[in-house]
């Protein structure tokens, strides 16, 4: 038989095991003053959201990803697609514009993978620094694409802007004009 002492200790000992549990448990839910965080089960089409491994026309203005692009974004991508097209070459979209709730999540599961805020930072950046977010940057493959833009973006003013991402253009130069030697990473400018 137990101790006094002995069921004591063991009685406090359990009361901490699961005062912490309760603690842990409780700081995984969000706050409940706000909102939880979106996962890729709450975003659509008004987010600018194609799901993992689809993409777009650029020609698809009916679709918040291409349609809320900057004006002079959206004309040069589809002169540069059709171009593209007389080549052989099928320029799509992975990514255009992008509501803040969808780039902040791209952020955090991008520190999730990375396990730092600091590395994920080279290849997402805030809703407040993203270029995805203004309307001022779209992806494009397949990669075929992808090198026949970088090749020939300048004609119409697209430039690569970050040479961890071939895939990622902006508006950068007026059509004709040298491209900018793209940054290293997402975190450099």
């Amino acid at each position: 038989m137990p101790q006094p002492l002995t069921r004591t200790l063991r009685a406090a000992a359990s009361a901490v095991l699961v005062s912490l549990l309760a603690l842990t448990l409780s700081s995984c839910a969000p706050p409940a003053d706000g909102p939880a965080a979106a996962s890729e089960a709450d975003l659509g089409a008004e987010d600018g959201y194609i799901p993992e491994g689809e993409s777009v026309s650029p020609y698809a203005d009916d679709l918040p990803t291409i349609a809320n692009l900057d004006l002079d974004l959206r004309a040069a991508l589809q002169r540069a697609a059709a171009d593209a097209a007389a080549d052989g070459v099928e320029m799509l979209v992975t990514d255009g514009w992008r509501s803040e709730r969808y780039q902040q999540l791209l952020l955090d599961n991008a520190i999730r993978n990375y396990l730092s805020e600091e590395e994920a930072r080279k290849w997402v950046k805030t809703p407040e620094e993203s270029t995805h977010v203004r309307g001022l940057a779209v992806d494009i493959g397949p990669t075929d694409a992808d090198s026949w833009l970088s090749q020939h973006g300048n004609d119409y003013g697209l430039c690569q802007t970050y040479g961890n991402e071939m895939w990622h253009f902006e508006l950068a130069v007026r059509p004709g004009e040298t491209c900018p030697a793209p940054l290293n990473d997402a975190s450099a400018g």
